[in-house]
């Protein structure tokens, strides 16, 4: 175990390096217990427009039968708070008694309305008694502590309703929606979403009102991480009782994306023990949403056998803002260069040209030339399986040593050492070697690293802990002032696709989330018993991953990014098949960002991070946005699209897709 020194510097989680769950008050919403010693819950959000009584309740019964545990509707105004109940009504006459949260945003009145009615109530203290409207104010200590005692007249009345009724809050904070006065006072950051939240929990407190959970949610996996963990800092710090936390990324986008930045996101916080309540944001229909937070959660039901990492008694890494661990630049390894990808194709016998596009890089017989797409690999990895042809420019082989050495190309082609090879070895490559060892190895091979500037060592281990044991080792790489650069490898045996999917996004991105790690490889030796179209399907799967976990971890960005709402009533176009729409015209333009929002709630707050923006702010009306600015207004449905498009290439970031 770490420290008492460590951890009473180091207060957001119970252990750096043993799994251990962080002990909440347990908080009652109806039937359901969030916090203590209960199993953490799975959430979701309807996206039904809320006066659509019977739609509501159907797609409700869909979500429980998911395995939805808690169900949040949207009450933005009086008429949808009044609806709560026939909702409700109708649940429990068909027998189901999943408790209800009402999602509130600008509207007091309605907060205080459906407090009554529903289990919980979530209010985002960022236009709860606030507006936005990017204008920078001057406060001085009076003047500021005047609008804290607005606020608290504001609020003060639904927090008396809550505890009077027994209803629940979540005190919801969206980087997207911070107020001005947060803004002006302590920036764009993640103490002001800490101390967004704590202006409204410390009014709570005075009441002798605890039934709250909190979150920190952001669209950026960076600025969520860092706000969670220093918001538990501040509650210990500040003597505030440990309340319950809800885990989310917004706007985390569909499909394979979506899932891989919520698992960055979400699951770097459960490995340290964080986390009482999960939800994952898809565009996608709700009852989807379940399944992935459940396959995230189910993760850690027998974490806390894993194999003991040795503790930490000084923690080189800031856990509340991002500082890239200095490397040295090996070949196109560290330094000031993105992450690489190596992608394991060495279970593949005699790969042939054509199968080399399931890592991005395609074979024209015709032309007789190389073709890359965005997801072309840098490296493969082909072990003791030697590629039998010439590889294009855009990408390097790496072989094992005992095939190397005798290889009759020893400047194109790289060495990978065991430890005890890079130890007995004085035959190096000129300017790349690969060093594959364990955590376990890592304190070993120190004395061998050091003064070395041609190495790059792939770190893997073999601890169902897996995140935590890697972490440590790179602590023994700080510690002794080794800057070589260092690729994570990760291993899923017997793993399904999903699963691999979310493990590695959570173990390799909270790693690049804490500034460690300079590639990603994803081990593929499971396979080597399937047939040889399965193991290249898993290939493909493996190298879009990395890519993907790259992109979520915002270290490197190589295709187009949506960062689009999950839908709620609130909606005001059908965002699936929008973010459809949009992405089959633009999602050739590599590393742009594009916000893609159903309503005005989060859209120029949690857009602030994208590029342009697309927002429905009437019926078949959408604003459109180059970053924060409002570019034109009330455009008509039907031409948004061109129109985004026009934004996009009058700024000069457009290019023609390829035909």
């Amino acid at each position: 175990m770490e420290t008492k020194a460590l951890l009473d510097k180091i207060k957001y989680c119970n252990s750096l390096t043993s799994y251990s769950r962080r002990k909440t008050i347990p908080v009652k919403v109806g039937d359901v217990l969030i916090g203590g010693d209960n199993p953490i819950v799975v959430q979701s959000m309807t996206t039904v427009d809320t006066m659509d009584t019977m739609g509501s309740v159907e797609q409700c019964i869909r979500m429980i039968e998911s395995g939805c545990q808690l169900i949040r509707i949207t009450a933005p105004s009086m008429k949808e708070a009044e609806n709560l109940q026939l909702i409700k009504d109708e649940l429990r006459k068909r027998g189901y008694s999943t408790p209800l949260v009402a999602d509130i945003h600008f509207t007091p009145n309605a907060a205080e309305l459906a407090a009554k009615i529903v289990e919980k109530v979530r209010i985002n203290p960022g236009n709860y008694a606030d507006k936005k409207k990017f204008e920078v104010i001057e406060y001085s200590d009076e003047s500021y502590q005047e609008e804290l005692d607005r606020i608290k007249e504001r609020f003060l009345p639904l927090v008396k309703i809550c505890k009077e009724h027994g209803t629940a809050m979540r005190i919801g904070t969206n980087h997207g929606s911070l107020s001005d006065r947060i803004m002006s006072r302590y920036g764009d950051t993640p103490l002001g979403m800490v101390e967004s939240a704590l202006e409204f929990l410390r009014i709570c407190e005075d009441e002798g009102y605890y039934d709250i959970v909190i979150s920190m949610k952001s669209s950026n996996t960076q600025v969520m991480v860092q706000a969670y963990r220093l918001l538990v800092q501040k509650l210990e710090e500040g003597g505030f009782k440990p309340y319950p936390l809800h885990l989310g990324v917004t706007e985390a986008g569909d499909g394979e994306d979506g899932r891989i930045k919520s698992a960055v996101g979400i699951g770097t916080l459960l490995e340290d023990g964080l986390g009482d309540t999960v939800r994952v944001s898809l565009t996608e229909d709700p009852e989807f949403e379940a399944p992935v937070a459940q396959a995230l959660v189910d993760r850690y039901n027998q974490r806390e056998g894993h194999d003991p990492i040795s503790g930490i008694s000084q923690y080189p890494i800031s856990p509340f803002e991002y500082n890239k661990r200095v490397t040295f630049e090996v070949f196109n390894f560290g330094g000031g260069n993105v992450p690489r990808v190596i992608t394991d194709i060495s279970i593949i016998d005699k790969i042939q040209p054509k199968e080399m596009k399931q890592v991005g890089h395609f074979y024209l017989p015709e032309l007789d030339k190389w073709k890359m797409n965005d997801q072309g690999a840098d490296y493969v990895f082909s072990g003791s399986n030697p590629i039998p042809f010439m590889l294009p420019n855009g990408m390097k082989e790496i072989q094992d040593f005992s095939i190397w050495k005798n290889s009759g190309d020893k400047e194109n082609k790289f060495p990978a050492f065991t430890l005890a090879e890079f130890k007995a070895s004085n035959n190096f490559h000129v300017g790349l070697n690969f060093l594959m060892i364990s955590d376990l190895e890592v304190e070993e091979a120190v004395k061998f690293l050091k003064h070395r500037k041609d190495v790059v060592v792939i770190l893997s281990s073999e601890n169902i802990h897996n995140y935590a044991a890697l972490r440590r080792a790179f602590v023994i790489l700080l510690e002794n002032n080794i800057q070589v650069p260092v690729v994570p490898k990760v291993t899923y045996k017997e793993k399904s696709q999903d699963q691999i999917m979310l493990y590695a996004a959570t173990d390799v991105g909270g790693l690049l989330i804490d500034g460690l790690g300079d590639g990603v490889m994803i081990d593929a030796s499971d396979y080597s018993e399937s047939n040889r179209e399965t193991i290249l399907d898993q290939i493909k799967l493996h190298n879009s991953i990395s890519f993907g976990v790259l992109q979520a971890a915002r270290t490197r960005m190589s295709k187009t990014e949506y960062i689009s709402c999950p839908s709620c009533g609130r909606t005001l176009f059908d965002l699936q098949e929008t973010t459809a729409m949009i992405r089959k015209r633009t999602d050739h333009l590599k590393g742009v960002k594009i916000g893609i929002m159903g309503c005005i709630v989060n859209g120029p707050g949690e857009m602030a991070d994208a590029d342009f923006g697309y927002v429905g702010s009437g019926k078949g009306k959408i604003t459109l946005y180059k970053g924060k600015e409002v570019v034109k207004r009330s455009v008509p449905s039907e031409k948004a699209v061109d129109e985004l498009i026009e934004i996009i290439r009058k700024d000069g970031m457009w290019i023609e897709p390829e035909v």
